[in-house]
Formats: C-alpha cells, structure tokens, sequence
C-alpha cells in the first residue's frame, strides 16, 4: 500500500525542475497561501500570499503537540472528560473517564488527527479548553509567529482562529526542533496504551500523512481539513544537511484539494533541493576590523565576529553576495570588552539576507589625565 501511495503521488509532480524558477513557481502552486523556508536560518526561499491570515485547520495541532511536550509529561495519566468525548471527527472515540498516557495521546493527535485527543490534552494541559488556547497564541508569539491566534487545540473553525502560511512554517522549523515531536511525526504506527494501564481502552493508529512513504527524506509533519480552510498541509524533509519547511494552505476542497496539497509541499521541496544549498557564508574571526577610540587607552580597538552563519543560497546567489562591514569611524572610551560596536551584513542585490554582530575584541579605558602627560613626553 506504500508503494502504491509513493507511485501515484510521484507521477503526479514530474517536471523539469532545471526550468523551474520562483517567478513560475507561483503558476504551478495552487494552494492560496504556500511558503518554503530553511530551518536554521528561517530564510524564506518562496512565498505566495505567505503573510496573508487564514484558517489552517488541523495544522494547528503541532502548536497543540509542542504546548504538551513543553508543558506536560510523557507519563502523565489523562483522563477524558465529557466535552473531549463529544468532540466531532475525525475522532479517536475516547470515552467519558478512558484514562490514556498524555505521550500515547500524542500519537493519537499528530499520526490520525483525532479531535477528542486534541480536548483532552488541551483540558489536561491547560485545565480548560480556553487557556490552553491562550499557551498556544503565547508561544506563537514567542517564537516569532505573530500573526497567529489560536481559539481551538484541534482547528476546528473558530472566530479569530488563524495563522499566516509564513507563521506556520515558524511553528514547523519550531518543532523539528524537539526531538520527541520529530520521533512522534515519523512513527508510521502504533498501539495504544503503549504500556498496561488500568482504565484505558487499546486503540491502534496509523499515520496518515502520505507524505512521509513518498518523498525522499520526508521528516513530517501535518495534515487539515475544513470545510472553512479547505485542505491544508505542512511538510518537512530533509536532504544533504538541509531541512526545508513547506507550508500550503487552502490548496482546495474535495479529493482534488487531498491530494493537492501534498503535490504543493512536493513541488516547493522539488525547487528548494534543486536550486539552493547551505553554505557557511560568515565564519568565527578575530581581528575582523578595528576603528579608532577617542580618549581612549589603547586608542584603537580592534573587532571580532564570533558569530557563524549558514545560509541556503542559490549558485547566483553564492557567486554574488556581498559582505559589507558596518561600523562607526570611531568610537567614544570606555569600551568593554564583548560590547557590539558594529555589524557585517550578507548583501545581495542591495537586500540584506542576515547579518552578525561585530564585538569589541578587548576592554579600552578612558585616557586619565596622567595619560596625557606620558603621551606629550613620548612626542618630545
């Protein structure tokens, strides 16, 4: 069956990549939203309406996963209440007081989906359904998502439920960060309880992210569906040392949207593998600059770059770019050392793709008077 998932997936995206470039990339993308980015540097490699808010559907519940991760334990005992059993479906068919391991019903939430899971996580969590909302929207914001809000743990269509295809693949490159989450997203299968509890039912699951038997180097990561967001999809892979995040969202409704969406991620994955690599472009230096220090002992100080980065670059892009020092003609003493007094910036075309911090090498004194003295003797 995963072969045959494979076959018909992969002769649905055949093309010439060596012809395909961002300006028609947006052609062949019919996902409303969609955006690629690299993990480490979070530099977006193809956008379309990436920073326009949508709905996104059960894609929310990597946040619900990374909250629980982040906030629970693996061996907490979760017992489902009422609301959680009434969740609609799809659904795990949790019953009222079924006692489940919140690490198990992680499996249940990431592999199948399940909204009753996504309840009572969030009520386990967060102690109602409504707060644990808010820990997800906090987190968005923490780690750089800031057009997302977040009204329900298993993205069903609310009021003010919504994120942006830019913010998500934050929230993805965010939780491949996590290596329990990464191991829960690559399981293809398995039994709950995954050990013998008194008061829980035996579920078995399956991971029904296609994605993951079809596309070379697949890491993850999730799949949506509603009637509001239309079907939805973030998706991971990793290939020569470089994890790219590909988000579609609204890529449409129907079998044709199922299947859409995946063929969406394929292709940006398809053009990212094909058309950038990592390079380190900024390596740790000392002695990168040095400018002068008025009334200052020593009177020059020297600048050192201690940061390194690694950027996914196009072979134009790496034939091209331009490193540009950014520091002042001098500066004023005192100076401690490690302070940042300037930076180097990664140009390209006249746009900046990162930058590092320039840092004073060592500590400069302000000059004293007796200073002065021994400056005018040596001029003598």
């Amino acid at each position: 069956m995963k072969q045959l998932i494979a076959i018909i997936l992969s002769s649905t995206i055949i093309f010439s990549s060596s012809h395909l470039y961002a300006d028609d990339l947006k052609q062949k993308i019919h996902s409303k939203g969609a955006v690629l980015i690299e993990q480490d540097s979070k530099r977006v490699l193809f956008e379309k309406n990436a920073y326009a808010t949508m709905p996104m559907a059960s894609t929310t519940k990597i946040m619900t996963c990374i909250v629980a991760l982040e906030k629970g334990h693996l061996e907490d005992i979760v017992t489902v209440s009422q609301r959680a059993a009434r969740a609609p479906a799809v659904k795990l068919h949790l019953k009222p007081n079924e006692k489940q391991r919140l690490g198990d019903l992680l499996y249940s939430l990431m592999l199948e989906s399940h909204n009753d899971t996504a309840v009572a996580i969030a009520e386990h969590i967060g102690g109602s359904v409504e707060e644990f909302c808010n820990m997800m929207t906090m987190k968005a914001k923490e780690i750089g998502a800031q057009n997302t809000c977040f009204k329900t743990p298993n993205g069903l269509d609310a009021a003010e439920h919504y994120t942006t295809a830019y913010d998500l693949a934050l929230i993805g490159a965010y939780a491949l960060s996590n290596p329990k989450l990464v191991k829960i997203i690559t399981t293809t299968s398995i039994n709950i309880p995954t050990q013998k509890l008194e008061g829980s039912k035996s579920h078995g699951l399956q991971n029904k992210n296609r994605f993951i038997y079809s596309y070379k180097g697949a890491t993850g990561m999730k799949t949506g569906f509603t009637n509001k967001a239309g079907h939805c999809f973030v998706g991971s892979a990793n290939q020569e040392g470089m994890q790219l995040i590909g988000v579609a969202l609204a890529a449409g409704w129907g079998n044709k949207g199922k299947n859409q969406k995946y063929r969406d991620v394929m292709t940006l994955m398809d053009y990212g593998f094909h058309h950038y690599k990592k390079y380190d472009v900024i390596v740790p230096q000392k002695d990168y600059a040095s400018i002068a220090v008025k009334k200052g002992v020593p009177d020059t100080l020297t600048l050192e770059c201690s940061e390194k980065v690694t950027l996914p670059l196009s072979k134009e892009e790496k034939q091209n770019v331009v490193l540009k020092k950014v520091i002042p003609t001098s500066i004023n003493a005192p100076v401690e050392k490690g302070e940042i007094v300037g930076r180097v910036e990664i140009l390209y075309e006249s746009n900046t793709l990162a930058q590092a911090s320039l840092k004073a090498q060592n500590d400069v004194r302000k000059a004293t008077v007796i200073d002065y003295i021994k400056k005018w003797f040596k001029m003598k």
